[in-house]
């Protein structure tokens, strides 16, 4: 079932209808197929969610990540990543990644790959690539919507939001 955060992007979506279809396809074989832990995946996502300003990706935390550990205090690490004692090695690898997917694709090169390495497969490493190109792309595309209504008043506010300094997230 659709929060109500998901049925607002659905409607605009809905104006393509076979499109949406194949959008949910792969959103959900994202999620039912992945690897990657749900709490390395939500970390990376909602780092991206701030690069992108996407205030609806920002208003969600996923049910399985936070079983998985996400908490407002793991997610407040994310303002400063590099610099946080609970995220591990990976999570930090993977977010960069992820940032950098954000901001400056052409930075990512052979150290990044390298770094990657140490702690992913090469089919996580795909996975994870895969993952992050959804999120920027989507998150972009629901950033320029602007549907902000069914927001939390956190996330409606002027100006640049970040997701660990907006209270009242919907858990789904």
């Amino acid at each position: 079932m659709l929060t109500p955060l998901e049925q607002g992007l659905m409607r605009v979506f809905s104006h393509a209808p076979e499109l949406a279809l194949g959008l949910l396809a792969f959103s959900g074989a994202l999620r039912r197929e992945r690897t990657l832990p749900a709490r390395l995946v939500e970390l990376v996502r909602l780092r991206i969610a701030f690069f992108n300003q996407c205030r609806s990706c920002m208003a969600i935390r996923y049910a399985d990540a936070v079983a998985d550990g996400v908490t407002d205090a793991l997610v407040c690490s994310l303002e400063r990543p590099a610099e946080a004692a609970d995220l591990t090695p990976a999570e930090k690898a993977a977010i960069r990644f992820g940032e950098l997917m954000a901001t400056d694709h052409l930075a990512i090169d052979e150290r990044i790959y390298d770094e990657l390495a140490k702690h992913f497969s090469t089919a996580e490493i795909v996975e994870l690539g895969m993952t992050c190109a959804f999120f920027v792309g989507f998150g972009r595309l629901a950033a320029t919507l602007q549907m902000t209504e069914e927001l939390p008043p956190a996330f409606r506010a002027e100006g640049p939001v970040a997701p660990w300094s907006a209270a009242q997230v919907e858990v789904r």
